[in-house]
């Protein structure tokens, strides 16, 4: 690595003929970490994977080793690995030997995460990776890298992790939570009518002005500054919803979110398991829809990361911040806890974005 190397001739082939990235190297080249960085992370989120792993490697090169020039080296390296084996390559092994000379963690990732896709075997991975996602923000890919991992892995001890049906408080209450913003449409407040006639789930909706009351009176002072502290609507909602969902239990629904009826409900979700999650194809978890018992320890873990974010990361993205990451981030915990034998999983089941569609469709709010 070096402060300074000759800046890359790329083509448009080498950019997969993205035109994103054409136009952004057009602009700015990729003669500096930042420019090369910012050029990889174009490809790497349009999926032009191979070329996105060809680019970070340049940002790797161009790195100067100095501390404080961020991304550091370790994260360049990581991401440049991985691009390269989501486009099928295998990693070099020069590469790993100099990443685990930089972070144990992330070699830990990579070589986990080899061992799922390229070996196949997920006790390994699950054992090499450990928690390595703690080196990251919540909802960052790893999270969800390895969430792919662990939901494979648990996938049949899920199935047969049936709640105690002796115990009412082991299945989720047949109850669903909305919120209604200041801003809500005609559209909005049509959805809310169409799940106030279902005749099996009880509706309860939230609206703007008695949310906030309704966390100081049952969560406390805390609770209600970080409603406020909210930088707009839908981050509020995120706050609401993990406390609400944590004391009342429930299933919570999106406003945008309609279930097409209650027969495909109760048909095609289980009312067995206390916690149901969906995941979209890229394993990150469809916040917007999903059920818990009152007093969960995942809902707990993510309403700990949505604290923790806000006043340690309170610029991050809010999807990140307070939304579906800090529930990735949550199952990936309860995976942990559970492989090392550090406590037991709680009665869980996941499903994948087909069953999410089935049951879910988005509703025409707008108007």
């Amino acid at each position: 690595m070096s402060d300074t190397v000759t800046a890359p001739q790329l083509t448009s082939s080498d950019l997969a003929n993205n035109q994103r990235a054409i136009a952004y190297f057009s602009e700015h080249g990729c003669n500096t970490v930042g420019t090369a960085f910012a050029l990889a992370r174009i490809l790497h989120d349009d999926k032009c994977v191979a070329e996105a792993s060809h680019v970070y490697r340049t940002a790797y090169d161009l790195h100067s080793e100095y501390p404080d020039q961020a991304p550091g080296p370790h994260v360049l390296l990581v991401l440049r690995l991985l691009c390269g084996m989501m486009a099928g390559q295998s990693p070099a092994e020069a590469e790993l030997k100099t990443l685990r000379a930089l972070s144990i963690p992330f070699y830990n990732y990579v070589t986990g995460i080899q061992a799922a896709w390229i070996q196949g075997d997920l006790i390994k991975a699950a054992r090499i990776i450990k928690n390595c996602y703690e080196e990251f923000d919540t909802g960052s890919e790893c999270d969800r890298l390895c969430l792919e991992v662990m939901n494979r892995l648990y996938h049949a001890k899920m199935e047969n992790g049936i709640a105690d049906s002796r115990i009412s408080t082991a299945q989720i209450p047949r109850k669903i939570y909305m919120y209604r913003s200041r801003e809500a449409s005609a559209g909005v407040e049509r959805n809310f009518e169409y799940h106030r006639n279902f005749t099996g789930l009880e509706i309860r909706i939230f609206n703007e002005e008695e949310a906030p009351e309704w966390l100081y009176s049952v969560c406390g002072v805390d609770a209600r500054m970080l409603f406020f502290s909210a930088r707009n609507a839908s981050e509020a909602s995120n706050i609401f919803r993990m406390h609400a969902i944590q004391q009342l239990g429930g299933w919570w629904l999106g406003t945008d979110s309609r279930i097409r009826s209650e027969d495909i409900f109760f048909s095609r979700l289980s009312q067995r398991h206390s916690h149901v999650f969906m995941l979209n194809d890229e394993n990150g978890v469809h916040n917007e829809f999903f059920g818990s018992v009152a007093g969960s320890p995942v809902i707990e873990d993510a309403l700990l990361s949505i604290y923790r974010n806000f006043y340690l990361h309170h610029d991050l993205a809010i999807a990140q911040k307070t939304g579906s990451g800090v529930l990735e981030r949550a199952l990936n915990r309860t995976f942990h806890a559970d492989f090392e034998r550090i406590r037991p999983m709680p009665s869980l089941i996941t499903y994948g974005n087909a069953t999410f569609h089935e049951v879910i469709e988005i509703a025409s709010v707008r108007d």
